[in-house]
C-alpha cells in the first residue's frame, strides 16, 4: 500500500481546521507534499485510477492528501481509506455489473406509462453501488481516513458543487458518481446529490492549497470528444445513450489540460504550488461493460510509470527544481 504523507510529522484537526507540519530529510531540506486528484471517467477511469496508483506505488511516491470525482471518488476513497491497492486492483478485475449497475426496466415502463414518470429519478438505485463501496472501504468516516480526502458532487437545489469532507464516506463517493437519468440522485442530509463531473471533472482547488501541497499530480481519465468519426462509431457499439450523454455533459476540456499526455502547470489559486497533469492514452471502454479492464488498468500503469520516472527525484526531494517545466495558463476559478 502507497504510504501516508511521509512529509507529514503531525496531522491534528483542530476546530475543523487541518494543522500540518513538514519535517526535514537527511539533508536539512523540507520533504515536498504530494497531492493527488482522480478525475471522472466512468468504469474506465476506475480502471485507469487503480493502475495509476498501483505505478506511484511502485515508484514510491509517497501522497499527503486525495480528492476525487465520480470514478475517481470511488477509487481515491477506497485508497484512502487505507485498502491495499493490489487486493483493490483484484476486486476491480472481478467485478459485476450488478454490483454497480441494476436498472429496473419494469420500473422504467411503469413510471412512463401509469405515472407520466412522476417522482421517477433514474433507471438504476445505488443501493448496490453503496453496498460494495462499503465493503470495500477500510474506515466508514472522513476522519478516519489514512490520507485526508475530499469528494466532489453536485447539489440538485443549489446547482453548485458540493465538497464533502466530513460524514459517512460511501454515501458521498456514490452521490458524486451518481450519472443523472442513469441512477436516482443520493440523498445526504436534507439535499439531494448527484455527479459532480456535472461541475468538475478533477476538482484541484479543493486540496492544493487546503493541505499545503508542493506538488499536486491530476490523473484525468474522462474521455475526449472524437467529433463526427467518433459519434458515428458509437452508433455502433452497446449503450449508445449512455455514451451519447456523456458527450453533451462531459465535453468541456478543463483549464489546466493540453494535447500532451503530461504537462506542468502552476496553482491558478496562489499557494505556488506545481501541478503535473496525466493524461494516459487508454483504450476505450463503453459504459457499463468491464471487459478491458485489465488492459485500461495496465495502460494507465505502465504510462504513469514512464512519464513520472523521469522527474521522480523533484517529486520526492526538491520541487523547486520542476520550474523550469511550468507552461502558463490564464485561468480563474
Amino acid at each position: 500500500m502507497i504510504a501516508a504523507a511521509s512529509g507529514v510529522d503531525a496531522v491534528k484537526f483542530n476546530n475543523k481546521k487541518l494543522v500540518m507540519k513538514k519535517v526535514m530529510n537527511t539533508d536539512n531540506q523540507s520533504v515536498p507534499r504530494v497531492g493527488v486528484v482522480l478525475s471522472s471517467g466512468g468504469i474506465r477511469g476506475a480502471y485507469a485510477h487503480t493502475g495509476f496508483l498501483l505505478a506511484l506505488q511502485q515508484l514510491d511516491i509517497s501522497v499527503s492528501a486525495v480528492s476525487g470525482c465520480s470514478a475517481g471518488a470511488l477509487v481515491g476513497g477506497v485508497f484512502a481509506s487505507g485498502k491495499n491497492m493490489q487486493e483493490w486492483s483484484e476486486a476491480m478485475l472481478n467485478i459485476k455489473q450488478k454490483e454497480f449497475w441494476t436498472p429496473s426496466w419494469a420500473g422504467f415502463l411503469w413510471s412512463l406509462l401509469l405515472r407520466k414518470w412522476r417522482g421517477y429519478t433514474g433507471m438504476s438505485s445505488t443501493d448496490p453501488a453503496l453496498k460494495f463501496c462499503q465493503q470495500q472501504l477500510q474506515v466508514k468516516n472522513f476522519n478516519e481516513c489514512k490520507i485526508p480526502f475530499s469528494v466532489l458532487a453536485k447539489n440538485l437545489a443549489t446547482g453548485k458543487k458540493k465538497v464533502f469532507t466530513q460524514g459517512e464516506l460511501a454515501p458521498c463517493i456514490v452521490a458524486s458518481a451518481a450519472i443523472p437519468v442513469f441512477y436516482k440522485p443520493v440523498k445526504i442530509g436534507d439535499d439531494y446529490y448527484c455527479d459532480g463531473a456535472l461541475i468538475d471533472l478533477a476538482p484541484t482547488d479543493t486540496i492544493c492549497c487546503t493541505h499545503n501541497l508542493d506538488v499536486l499530480i491530476v490523473h484525468h481519465v474522462a474521455q475526449r470528444s472524437a467529433g463526427r468519426p467518433g459519434l458515428e462509431k458509437v452508433m455502433h457499439q452497446p449503450w449508445t445513450l449512455v455514451t451519447i450523454l456523456n458527450m453533451l455533459l462531459y465535453q468541456q476540456r478543463p483549464w489546466y489540460l493540453s494535447d500532451k499526455p503530461l504537462i506542468f502547470r502552476r496553482c491558478p489559486c496562489g499557494c505556488d504550488a506545481i501541478i503535473i497533469v496525466i493524461e494516459p492514452d487508454l483504450p476505450e471502454l463503453a459504459w457499463p461493460i468491464t471487459d478491458t479492464g485489465s488492459e485500461i488498468m495496465q495502460a494507465a500503469h505502465q504510462q504513469t510509470n514512464a512519464l513520472l520516472e523521469p522527474h521522480l527525484h523533484a517529486i520526492k526531494q526538491d520541487a523547486l527544481s520542476m520550474n523550469h517545466l511550468i507552461e502558463d495558463v490564464s485561468v480563474r476559478y
